[in-house]
């Protein structure tokens, strides 16, 4: 491996670094959209598919299609950690005593829809976001999810009819505390 001169850092450290910050915001964005808004899991997601990715920096740099290979390795990293057990059994809350601020959801996406995406098996939102908020033909996605075209419009038929039950759910009734005259007059 090729150093620069007077630095620690290698040619190919040179070459990620350049790539972390030119491709980082998408990164994040789509992993924000794939875990629904939750700004650290989709942080952590990043973090891991940036790992994997710098391991096989080599292969990405030979792929004919590199942004294939980067979703495929986003959803590969997201689709694993969903299935590790400690994520059946622990489910995050907003309502976290030690949270600093409130997380944002995706950019321009609608709290609703966010909520339906959510609702989603991991695989369905991945096949959703990547059909829908990165406009990808079902070959794309199929490619970046690993898996047939005739999976990818299943799972993508799926999805849509959840998140048309799901968004055509009449919204729960809030709980509004009555009229002040209303309250006096139950007194």
């Amino acid at each position: 491996m090729k150093r620069d001169s007077g630095s620690a850092r290698s040619e190919r450290d040179e070459q990620f670094h350049e790539f972390v910050a030119d491709r980082r915001k998408w990164l994040l964005q789509t992993a924000r959209l794939l875990t629904t808004g939750d700004q650290h899991l989709a942080e952590d997601l990043v973090q891991t598919a940036l790992t994997k990715l710098y391991v096989s920096w080599s292969a990405y740099r030979r792929a004919e299609n590199p942004d294939g290979y980067l979703r495929r390795v986003l959803v590969n990293a997201f689709l694993t950690e969903r299935r590790r057990s400690w994520w059946r059994f622990e489910r995050p809350s907003d309502r976290l005593p030690d949270r600093a601020e409130a997380q944002a959801g995706p950019v321009d996406l609608d709290p609703e829809l966010s909520q339906a995406l959510g609702e989603l098996p991991p695989r369905m939102r991945a096949v959703v976001v990547l059909r829908f908020f990165h406009e990808l033909d079902v070959a794309e996605t199929a490619a970046a999810m690993g898996c047939s075209t005739g999976t990818v419009k299943s799972q993508t038929a799926r999805a849509l009819d959840k998140l048309r039950l799901a968004l055509d759910r009449p919204a729960a009734p809030h709980h509004t505390p009555a009229p002040l005259k209303e309250r006096e007059v139950t007194r």
